[in-house]
């Protein structure tokens, strides 16, 4: 089974998405058939939306996937599929990871990210305190690591898709 007709199978139809109440209000861009194809463009660049909007440290991943793709007119589910690469077993790593990249980058001191623990503190205490320490390395080893996990992704799809295409020509000829 190809990568298309595997997509295909999978994603939700434009018709079981346009009926629901609350999708109507942004029936206008929806209807957009560009946002619905599934080829080579569409494909990696809904891919690439999807891995850079996975790495935005809020919790609005998915909406800014959905809003990216309808600007850039990509591949809509393909998009909301690659932003759920952050979940709760993979944030951890990643935000370490593009706080580190960002410490790095701005030259901040790296203080010892484990050691900010909440101690007997509420979420909006710790916030207040903790929290404005480490948000900028954060921000920006996430808009660099999001940056170039998505030019890679981009380019893997579009280089994957090459050669799927090349295999069933291959085949294709053989017959």
């Amino acid at each position: 089974m190809t990568i298309k007709k595997l997509l295909k199978r999978y994603m939700p139809n434009k018709k079981s998405i346009m009926n629901k109440n609350m999708m109507r209000l942004f029936s206008n861009y929806l209807y957009d058939p560009n946002i619905w194809h599934v080829h080579r463009r569409s494909s990696a660049g809904g891919a690439a939306i999807g891995v850079f909007c996975a790495f935005i440290p809020l919790p609005i991943q998915t909406i800014s996937a959905v809003a990216f793709a309808i600007i850039f007119r990509v591949n809509l589910p393909i998009s909301i599929l690659f932003s759920l690469l952050t979940n709760p077993f993979t944030i951890p790593f990643i935000f370490l990871s593009s706080y580190k990249v960002g410490s790095f980058l701005l030259r901040v001191e790296d203080s010892n990210i484990m050691q900010l623990s909440l101690n007997n503190k509420t979420l909006h205490e710790w916030f207040g305190t903790q929290f404005m320490h480490i948000w900028q390395p954060l921000v920006a080893g996430c808009l660099i690591l999001g940056l170039i996990s998505a030019i890679f992704t981009y380019f893997t799809v579009r280089i994957l898709w090459r050669l799927s295409t090349i295999t069933k020509w291959s085949s294709r000829n053989k017959k």
